[in-house]
C-alpha cells in the first residue's frame, strides 16, 4: 500500500463483516449491512501541530484494532483495495 495520510488523519483497514446463520453457516458481508465500525490501522499521519508549533503525538499506532464512530469514515479505493480514511478524533477505542 503507498498511502501516507497526512497530519491526524489515519488509513484503517475494515474488518470483514460476516453473518452467520443459526446452523453455523458463514454468510459473506453485503451492501444491505451496516456500516463497519472496527478495523486495522494500517498508517498513520504525522499529528496536528498547535499555534506554539509542537506537535500532538498522534494516539494510534500501525497494527492497532480500532473502533470508531459509524458514519465518520470516507471510503477509498486503491488498487483494488477498500480502506477507510479517519481522522483520529474520531476512533473511539482500542481494542486489545
Amino acid at each position: 500500500m503507498n498511502l501516507k495520510p497526512l497530519h491526524d488523519n489515519v488509513i484503517v483497514k475494515p474488518d470483514a463483516q460476516e453473518e452467520m446463520t443459526k446452523s453455523g453457516i458463514v454468510l459473506p458481508g453485503n451492501a444491505e449491512q451496516e456500516k463497519p465500525v472496527h478495523g486495522k490501522v494500517l498508517a498513520v499521519g504525522d499529528g496536528l501541530f498547535f499555534e506554539n508549533g509542537q506537535k500532538k503525538k498522534m494516539s494510534v499506532k500501525v497494527g492497532d484494532n480500532v473502533v470508531f464512530k459509524k458514519y465518520s469514515p470516507d471510503e477509498i479505493t486503491v488498487e483494488g483495495e477498500e480502506y477507510l480514511v479517519i481522522k483520529e478524533n474520531d476512533i473511539v477505542a482500542i481494542i486489545n
